[in-house]
């Protein structure tokens, strides 16, 4: 009987504190307040894993998040760059320069990405895409 208890107890306390993680009121305090704004989507897919693993706790981690306005983005901020930006990481061989890239990033979002990560994987477009941002594909 003891046993069992503390089993059931340590599953609830795991539950709780994975759930706990996924709630950007808790990553996010200063996004307090919003009432709309673009949807941060680190955000949305930590709540989504929620869901994933524990339907309520995810929903209501989701819930809290938009009462609070935790989960939208801070004005003025996106979790996008505009293709003519990106540009210049483009060299004249028409490789990507991660160097580069990694500088844009981290001036236009404000975040630090790992590009030099060894487990990073790169996969080049077709031509329709490199069109659909007015690049022009280079040999």
């Amino acid at each position: 009987m003891r046993t069992a208890s503390r089993v059931i107890g340590a599953a609830l306390a795991a539950t709780l504190v994975t759930q706990l993680t996924a709630c950007g009121t808790l990553f996010f305090p200063d996004r307090r307040g919003q009432i709309e704004g673009k949807i941060d989507p680190l955000v949305a897919g930590l709540n989504a894993i929620g869901i994933l693993f524990y339907v309520i706790p995810g929903l209501v981690a989701f819930a809290v998040d938009f009462a609070t306005g935790a989960i939208y983005l801070p004005e003025g901020q996106t979790a996008q760059v505009s293709p003519e930006t990106l540009r210049d990481a483009i060299g004249a061989d028409g490789k990507v320069d991660n160097a580069r890239l990694k500088a844009i990033i981290e001036r236009e979002t404000g975040r630090d990405l790992p590009l030099d990560d060894p487990r990073l994987q790169q996969h080049s477009g077709n031509p329709q895409q490199l069109a659909a941002f007015g690049l022009t594909p280079a040999a």
